[in-house]
């Protein structure tokens, strides 16, 4: 059943033909705050991580300015969910290279982030419906998750061929595993891309344009695996998750899904293998 998303009423203004910034429409200056991203993450594609870094600090600071210039536009919300990508990518590179990463500094990582998601919800008035904070029907939910987040793992293995961050299969691990794939990354993931990013595009650009955009953000900043395969795969990736949201409202249905993904990805599957 398609669900009618009740949208907040700071974000029910559309793009018009008039602008914050004079010559620009506003879906022009959101756009071009998206492509500021995407040029930071293709300079870390292509292995120029200290261009990259300074384009994101540089976004960062821009569109922190802007959002404060243009406060009170639908475009200032926009600029400050996506303010927080470029945040998500210096927490990051903050921390030791891929390679090295070990399943407890996901969690140093991720946590940082409730900072500014929390005073970007509270400044918008972003309500609990908005998310997509409920659990309604999840007995049908978590079936559906744990099979779509297995397919999905499955495909991104064999596009990266992820190693497993637990020594075994025991439950211990596994719960471990699943405790930090879901609460924090997928939670924290789902929240910033689906809740927050691609309702507020999906506001400014409509709701496939929203959907396609936030999908290929998504798979953007998984640019730091190194390969173009990974980059469209999680975009593909991004598509069905953020379809599913789109179609449930459910933060929890997507928070499942992209937890499991990553248990399968980085547990399950490699040591099974």
């Amino acid at each position: 059943m398609k669900h009618e998303r009740l949208i907040d009423t700071q974000s029910s203004v559309k793009a018009t033909s008039s602008s914050v910034v004079p010559g620009l429409t506003d879906n022009y200056i959101i756009a071009i705050a998206m492509l500021m991203v995407v040029l930071a993450e293709l300079l870390m594609y292509a292995g120029n991580i200290r261009a990259g870094i300074v384009m994101h600090v540089i976004t960062l600071l821009t569109l922190s300015v802007s959002a404060i210039w243009i406060d009170g536009s639908h475009v200032s919300r926009s600029l400050q969910v996506l303010s927080l990508l470029p945040i998500l990518r210096l927490l990051n590179v903050s921390m030791p290279v891929f390679s090295d990463m070990t399943l407890y500094l996901y969690i140093y990582v991720y946590t940082p982030l409730l900072v500014p998601i929390y005073f970007i919800i509270r400044h918008q008035h972003i309500t609990k419906r908005t998310l997509g904070i409920h659990f309604r029907d999840m007995q049908k939910y978590l079936p559906l998750s744990v099979a779509v987040g297995f397919i999905i793992a499955q495909g991104e293995y064999l596009t990266i061929n992820a190693g497993n961050l637990v020594p075994d299969l025991s439950f211990v691990s596994i719960l471990k595993l699943s405790i930090v794939m879901i609460f924090f990354v997928g939670f924290l993931e789902e929240l910033i891309f689906r809740s927050l990013l691609q309702t507020r595009l999906s506001d400014s650009f409509g709701h496939v344009k929203g959907l396609l955009l936030a999908s290929l953000l998504f798979g953007v900043m998984h640019s730091g695996y190194g390969t173009i395969y990974e980059i469209f795969f999680t975009s593909f990736a991004g598509l069905v998750i953020g379809y599913m949201f789109q179609r449930t409202n459910s933060l929890p249905l997507v928070t499942l899904t992209h937890g499991f993904v990553n248990v399968f990805l980085f547990g399950i599957i490699p040591l099974l293998s």
